[in-house]
């Protein structure tokens, strides 16, 4: 029978991850304290990124479980905690999720649930793109100038224009003008 580990995670250095520990307890999971691995690491970095989780993966083997509190102790979306189940299910390591009941996510029905999580967080990513070009539309129907503003006022934006035009190069234009080539190059590109 293969051993039981579990992962628990915090975002800041003034949380703490005994309260997943004493969850995991709760639910009747036997883990031995040197398996459960804790770290403090925001959970906008990937799985495979956190330095305490690359080396519990380094030491799980075929047979072996690994908790978990929430799918968000996982990963920072539904696809990269998909991608994490499936690179543990692929050497033989099920995951389990109290907040799913406990499910084993690399089970059939783990997997039918990953899909369906995957599915709605793609849908609600989509929803925000949306909702944000609608957005952007309205704003510049009413006429309001999008992005950051130039660096280079009307008349100077004008006289980089003819001096471009004129056959000066962006790097000389950069430095007569104080800002960067890529300033440079806009203000030209927006003719």
């Amino acid at each position: 029978m293969g051993r039981t580990f579990a992962y628990c995670r915090v975002s800041t250095g003034d949380q703490t991850t005994e309260n997943q520990v004493r969850e995991i307890e709760a639910a009747s999971f036997s883990v031995d304290r040197k398996r459960i691995v804790s770290e403090t690491v925001s959970g906008s970095v990937a799985a495979m990124q956190r330095p305490q989780f690359a080396r519990l993966v380094d030491r799980l083997e075929d047979g072996d479980v690994l908790l978990v509190t929430k799918l968000d102790r996982l990963g920072r979306n539904a696809m990269d905690v998909r991608a994490t189940v499936e690179q543990l299910d692929e050497i033989g390591v099920k995951v389990h999720c109290l907040a799913l009941g406990g499910a084993d996510l690399t089970s059939a029905a783990g997997k039918m649930t990953m899909g369906v999580i995957a599915a709605v967080a793609e849908f609600e990513r989509d929803l925000l793109i949306e909702r944000t070009q609608a957005g952007l539309g309205r704003a510049r129907s009413q006429g309001k100038v999008l992005g950051r503003p130039s660096k280079l006022s009307g008349d100077a934006l004008n006289e980089v224009r003819r001096k471009k035009a004129e056959g000066a190069s962006l790097g000389a234009l950069a430095v007569e003008y104080g800002v960067s080539r890529a300033a440079i190059q806009r203000a030209v590109k927006a003719e």
